[in-house]
C-alpha cells in the first residue's frame, strides 16, 4: 500500500476555512483505501506491493491482514526519527483507519471462487484504490507512512523517488511473497494503472480557496503530492 506526500502544512491559514470538507477527504478516501485493498484480497489475482507483504505476515504470525498492516504501518513510522520526518494528522489516522476497514470489508464480503466474479472484483478494487488516493491526497493531511519513508531515504540518500520506490517495492514484494503473500496479474495491473487513475481522481477531488472565500474544484495537481504507481 502506498500514501502520498504533502508539503501543504494542515494549519495553513488559506485552508482553514475548508477543514471540514479535507477531514471529510481525509477519513473517506482512507476508509475506501482499506475497503479496495480488502477487494483486491478478495479476488485472489494479486496484491499491491505492501500489501503482498501484509498477507505474508499474515499467513505468518495467525494475524489478520488489517491487524498486521496497523503494526507494519507503526513499525515505518518509527523509522521516520532518524530521517527526522514529521508526521501530521494524515499519517497517523493512515496506520489504523486504513487496516480498519481492511478487516471491516473482508469480513462482510462473501469470498469469491469462481472466476468471473473475482475478476470484476480486482478491477473494482484498482479503480476504487485510485478514488480513495485522490479523495486522501487532496485532504493534505502529511503524508503516510509507507511514502513518508520513501521521501524520507530520497532526501537523506540523495537517490531519485524513482530509484528508492522501486528499491522498497521489490523489496517488500519479495519477501512478502516468500511468506505467502499473493503476486499476480492483479499486482502488475495495479503498478499500471494506479498513477493515471490516482491523478484522475486528484484533479477531481483536489480543492483550493477561490479568491472570494469559497470551495472550488482544483484544475490541477496539488504541489507536492507524490501519486503512488
Amino acid at each position: 500500500m502506498s500514501t502520498p506526500a504533502d508539503s501543504t502544512p494542515a494549519n495553513d491559514p488559506g485552508t482553514g476555512g475548508r477543514l471540514p470538507l479535507r477531514l471529510v477527504q481525509l477519513y473517506a478516501g482512507l476508509a475506501l483505501y482499506g475497503a479496495s485493498s480488502a477487494l483486491l484480497v478478495e479476488a485472489g489475482l494479486g496484491l499491491e506491493p505492501w500489501n503482498v507483504l501484509h498477507q505474508g505476515l499474515a499467513e505468518l504470525t495467525g494475524l489478520t491482514i488489517g491487524v498486521v498492516s496497523i503494526f507494519v504501518g507503526a513499525a515505518v513510522l518509527l523509522l521516520w526519527i532518524p530521517l527526522r520526518q514529521r508526521p501530521g494528522l494524515g499519517t497517523v489516522s493512515n496506520v489504523f483507519v486504513v487496516g480498519l476497514a481492511m478487516d471491516g470489508t473482508l469480513a462482510l464480503v462473501p469470498d469469491a471462487h469462481a472466476l468471473a466474479v473475482r475478476v470484476p472484483l480486482m478491477l473494482a478494487g484498482i479503480v476504487l484504490n485510485g478514488l480513495a488516493t485522490g479523495l486522501y491526497i487532496s485532504a493534505r493531511f502529511g503524508p503516510g507512512p509507507r511514502d513518508g519513508l520513501m521521501t524520507g531515504l530520497h532526501r537523506r540518500t540523495g537517490r531519485s523517488i524513482r530509484l528508492v520506490r522501486t528499491v522498497l517495492e521489490v523489496a517488500v514484494v519479495a519477501t512478502g511473497f516468500v511468506l505467502g503473500g499473493t503476486v499476480g496479474v492483479g499486482t502488475l495491473l495495479y503498478a499500471v494503472a494506479i498513477g493515471p487513475l490516482a491523478q484522475f481522481f486528484l484533479r477531481m477531488f483536489a480543492v483550493r480557496r477561490a479568491p472570494g472565500g469559497s470551495t472550488v474544484v482544483a484544475a490541477g495537481q496539488p504541489e507536492g503530492a507524490i501519486l503512488p504507481g
